[in-house]
């Protein structure tokens, strides 16, 4: 694992004949499952500590996964299994599809080289590993900070499963759902304990990130003067998201305020949560008396979701308008759009509830 990033690994995939257990499930004179390796559902669940999932992806008979269901102390640690005979790449895509993640944020571990190679030969930005490498994959993730959210990422990620289940039963329209889901959103200055979460999200988003500023220059921004940090929790009947966004406003120009960093969960794509929390920081704004609202835009394979929201709220390109200041962000553009009129701002979807913490540190600015 040297010189791997631990940030951009969410999931990791797990084949099960001769990596998860030592026999072939298929094999077995019984019904009964291999027993697993003790020292791989301990790497499993020090994973899971720190905010990594882990799921499956075996080429074997369908009925192994309807066996493990009868072992839920090994199968509970696992979201959105694989188990056929189609190829392991095949089983990946429909891992992250199923998670919302990208395949790139994938890793697996596997014991077949031929497996390995398949996988590397057509998903590219996926890293495999075999089982000895498990304890170098640990160690990548030695010493990092583990923030609330990541301990409670597998709990949230199973709930999700329960969202996503109750959709496809659902006899309504999605935005029907999503209003029966009651999803209630608030956004406020950063607490002092949610700055670390911000910081992870800026490391760990890819869809839903404006800028890829570096968790490093955040925290540097963010402790400036003329700056602050915004963050947005999101909640619904099912359960509380977390902290789910993250914004970084500079606002030592009182007529414009900029945004070096808007990032969200990909767990809320679809939900209108980055559109309302986008929209509440331009309304903010106006009210604080700004009359232009920017955002720094480094446009990547990952981010059109994001690039697209910021173009239905109305912000273009301004990288020739004079008195625009560059973007502090490596190959990133500075999007901008006037605040100025009354009643032009787009508003948050109408079935998610927005509230805001007081204005206390907009008064304090």
């Amino acid at each position: 694992m040297t010189g791997y990033d631990p940030d951009s690994v969410k999931c990791v995939v797990w084949d099960l004949d001769g990596t998860l257990w030592d026999d072939i499930a298929v094999e077995t004179p019984t019904d009964e499952l291999p027993t697993p390796r003790p020292e791989m559902l301990a790497a499993i669940d020090a994973l899971a500590a720190r905010g990594v999932l882990s799921s499956i992806a075996s080429r074997s008979a369908p009925t192994v996964l309807d066996r493990l269901a009868g072992r839920p102390e090994v199968r509970e640690r696992f979201l959105a299994p694989q188990v056929s005979w189609q190829d392991k790449s095949e089983s990946l895509r429909r891992i992250a599809k199923d998670l919302g993640i990208a395949v790139e944020a994938l890793v697996l571990v596997d014991d077949s080289p031929y497996e390995r190679a398949e996988v590397e030969a057509l998903l590219p930005g996926v890293r495999t590993l075999a089982p000895e490498d498990v304890p170098a994959l640990l160690a990548a993730f030695e010493g990092r900070e583990v923030t609330p959210e990541s301990r409670e990422r597998v709990r949230r990620y199973r709930t999700e499963e329960t969202r996503r289940a109750e959709g496809e039963r659902f006899s309504g329209s999605r935005e029907e759902f999503l209003r029966w889901c009651d999803m209630r959103l608030t956004i406020g200055a950063a607490a002092p304990d949610e700055i670390p979460r911000a910081l992870e999200l800026a490391a760990r988003t890819h869809r839903l990130n404006s800028s890829g500023l570096t968790p490093d220059r955040l925290r540097e921004l963010a402790a400036s003067e003329g700056h602050a940090l915004y963050t947005a929790r999101m909640a619904d009947r099912f359960g509380s998201y977390g902290v789910i966004g993250a914004a970084l406003v500079d606002r030592t120009d009182p007529a414009a305020w900029s945004v070096p960093l808007l990032a969200l969960s990909c767990r809320v794509a679809g939900r209108g949560a980055a559109a309302a929390f986008l929209f509440r920081l331009m309304r903010r704004a106006r009210e604080a008396g700004a009359d232009t609202f920017r955002v720094t835009l480094r446009p990547t394979d990952a981010n059109l979701e994001m690039r697209i929201l910021l173009r239905q709220a109305g912000l273009r390109r301004a990288d020739d308008t004079p008195g625009t200041a560059p973007a502090i962000t490596p190959n990133a553009a500075v999007l901008v759009r006037s605040l100025r009129g009354d009643g032009d701002l787009p508003e948050p979807p109408p079935y998610l509830h927005v509230t805001e913490q007081d204005h206390r540190e907009d008064a304090e600015a």
